[in-house]
């Protein structure tokens, strides 16, 4: 027997990322445990729920770890508590999984066996499925359009028919990536000033620009309760999504390529202010005209919003 076959697989601390919905936390928790890896450890961060989701998980589950945020910090604040807590402890490997994710028992194998593989690779992403069917793709990987200033999950709506192989991507979905440590004091945690949404976007270039790759394995499988189109989603989701997506081109280009990025973005909001108001969408409409003044503004983090 070799050395090698002795050595034993470096513990992933799975942190799990819960604001409500206990009973998905539960279902999420159950998918972790069955997993054919040897070594997880199991960190919930409870985002300041309200339906008793820390007091639930005390009683129905004593194996995991249970950290609580003060207040809803958001996708970028919870997630980094827990990061920093497990960092503290010794961590090298670290899944952040959103509480609303189902996954197949081979996903965290398939996933470390790829952030191991060489060139250094800063973070690696699953095959994202819809909630309900393991065929309809909901991500598989993510593609930054700099021209057009947006960022789009690949292949989402699709079936699978293997058509997207394990590649280089510019960014993976965040409600299943896993990261190195080394990643981490490359590229630092996630910014917080996007409180929720593009965040991963933003963490994953910065990774890139600090010449880590970032990969997607289709051979780690998980499902994502989450719509595939911007006509499903809530007024907040959509204020943070259009803010952020200002915020980040405005991070991360320069110059002549900087102003085209920004009225790019900009010039959809203003679509997105009219076509809602014309088709009685108010609330979709207030919340792109939040998103454009802030973003034009520079107001980031978390915002009290009144949609109208």
């Amino acid at each position: 027997m070799t050395m090698e076959n002795c050595t034993a697989p470096p513990t992933v601390w799975c942190i799990v990322l819960a604001y409500n919905g206990i009973e998905l936390t539960l279902e999420c928790l159950a998918t972790l445990r069955n997993q054919d890896y040897s070594s997880l450890h199991l960190l919930v961060v409870d985002n300041a729920s309200t339906d008793g989701t820390a007091e639930v998980l005390r009683q129905q589950a004593p194996d995991v770890e249970l950290l609580e945020a003060p207040e809803n910090l958001g996708y970028a604040g919870g997630n980094n508590l827990g990061m920093r807590y497990a960092l503290a402890n010794g961590a090298e490997l670290l899944f952040l999984v959103n509480n609303d994710t189902r996954l197949d028992p081979h996903c965290v194998s398939a996933l470390v066996e790829e952030i191991q593989k060489p060139p250094a690779c800063g973070a690696v992403g699953p095959m994202v499925y819809t909630w309900d069917n393991w065929e309809i793709i909901s991500s598989a990987g993510g593609w930054v359009n700099w021209a057009a200033a947006d960022a789009v999950n690949v292949g989402a709506g699709e079936v699978d028919q293997g058509q997207y192989p394990p590649r280089s991507v510019d960014f993976v979905n965040g409600c299943g990536i896993l990261v190195s440590k080394a990643a981490i004091e490359c590229a630092g945690l996630i910014d917080e000033r996007f409180f929720m949404y593009w965040e991963e976007t933003d963490w994953c270039t910065r990774m890139r620009k600090a010449g880590l790759d970032v990969r997607f394995q289709p051979a780690a499988k998980m499902q994502h309760k989450a719509p595939l189109t911007w006509r499903a989603q809530s007024p907040a989701t959509l204020y943070y999504m259009g803010r952020n997506r200002l915020f980040f081109f405005a991070q991360h280009t320069q110059g002549v390529k900087k102003v085209q990025a920004l009225y790019n973005a900009s010039r959809g909001l203003v679509h997105g202010i009219v076509r809602n108001r014309l088709e009685g969408n108010f609330y979709a409409s207030s919340a792109a005209q939040l998103a454009l003044v802030d973003g034009l503004l520079g107001r980031w983090g978390r915002r009290t919003l009144v949609f109208s």
